[in-house]
């Protein structure tokens, strides 16, 4: 029986958990990016061999790229977007050159993810990451200042944001701002200004005019991915709603249907992230697995627990709202399928033991992704019958 290809995200050399941790967990192939190179930059076939001949001396293989970044032009189609696509076809092209085919990428506004706090305390002592609502909007109405803010909470919330205006310190204001703002691998972290600058832009854009863009950059990279046999995998948004004024257009399993449906080409794919969609009350899991599997080309594996108003931590991989144990069944009973496994890695994973001590990735801490991606292992063991 086939199975999954197990995989481990690396942030290349400065990442402080190592090619040989990755080995040692028991993974076989490295999902990583050339974090090093702007955002927009072409990514050279030297700078490549030279990141997949490190992978490979390490006795693995570098089984998916996460992410080679959208450029922020060609989301928004201004400025040098044309410019900025060709390099990104430039990058695919150079990349396929190299026998690197599968890509991840994502589509959201600004912001590659959003969490308000990195280190909530667990019940056994070790730390995840949290997002939580009332943080989200004292953020956004009193340190970010967007205008309307406050129309996009309820008074539940508005009013524990008043009470919270009245405690909050000014560690933990900066704090929280830093944990909001964090940058993507490679770019700096965003500004107030500059995300209020990005909130006026997209607020011109919307929904629809974020959707017609990223058609436009399918349709334009769809000539090099259809000849050089190129995987694209797109990212859920993280988490799957609007925030801060910011649209979001692969939340729903009517947004899959949507970019399934009108880019109906087999390089168009999914990367399907357990953990961003379970972080959606609306979503059915396994509803929207079954729409999109014949798409997906990479896959998240990650739990999250959510309270009656949305707020979540990321959870125990089997331990959490997403129903692991059915997830993985659809996972395996399609992955038989295919004549190649498709790669999954542990996504995240809490900072537990040794790690308590170390400045890690948040979320990328060896031993909370070394016990995930057991976990996972063993349930897709149970599942064959191995």
């Amino acid at each position: 029986m086939n199975k999954l290809e197990q995989t481990w995200r690396w942030y290349g050399p400065q990442d402080p958990v190592s090619l040989q941790h990755a080995k040692q967990a028991g993974a076989t192939g490295i999902v990583t990016a050339l974090h090093h190179i702007p955002h927009g930059e072409i990514w050279t076939k030297e700078e490549i061999i030279r990141r997949k001949e490190m992978i490979e001396s390490s006795g693995l293989t570098w089984s998916v790229v996460e992410s080679v970044p959208v450029h922020e032009s060609i989301k928004t189609r201004s400025g040098d977007s044309e410019k900025y696509i060709k390099n990104y076809c430039q990058t695919l092209a150079n990349l396929s050159a190299c026998h690197i085919k599968t890509i991840c990428y994502n589509f959201m506004p600004v912001l590659d993810w959003t969490r308000t706090q990195l280190d909530l305390e667990m019940e056994d002592g070790s730390k995840a990451l949290y997002f939580d609502w009332i943080d989200l909007a004292y953020f956004d109405i009193h340190l970010l200042q967007r205008e309307g803010a406050i129309n996009d909470y309820s008074d539940l919330i508005l009013k524990a944001v008043d009470e919270k205006k009245e405690n909050i310190t000014a560690e933990e204001r900066k704090v929280l701002s830093e944990n909001i703002l964090m940058g993507i691998p490679g770019e700096k972290n965003i500004t107030l200004e500059s995300l209020r600058k990005s909130i006026d832009v997209y607020k011109n854009i919307g929904t629809e005019g974020l959707r017609a863009n990223l058609k436009h950059f399918l349709e334009s990279i769809a000539s090099v991915c259809r000849k050089e046999k190129i995987k694209m995998t797109i990212h859920p948004d993280d988490p799957p709603y609007p925030i801060l004024g910011l649209p979001r257009i692969l939340s729903h399993k009517e947004d899959f249907e949507y970019l399934l449906n009108t880019i109906n080409d087999e390089f168009n794919g999914v990367c399907f992230c357990t953990g961003s969609l379970g972080a959606g009350i609306h979503n059915n899991i396994p509803e929207i697995f079954d729409l999109v599997k014949d798409r997906v080309n990479f896959i998240h594996l990650r739990n999250v627990k959510k309270d009656k108003i949305g707020n979540f931590y990321e959870a125990d991989h089997l331990n959490g709202d997403v129903d692991m144990y059915h997830i993985m069944k659809a996972i395996t009973t399609e992955n038989q399928k295919r004549s190649i496994p498709i790669p999954f890695r542990p996504d995240h994973g809490h900072q537990m033991m040794d790690d308590m001590n170390k400045i890690t990735n948040p979320g990328y801490s060896a031993i909370g992704r070394l016990r995930g991606l057991a976990e996972l292992r063993g349930l897709e063991m149970g599942i064959l019958g191995q």
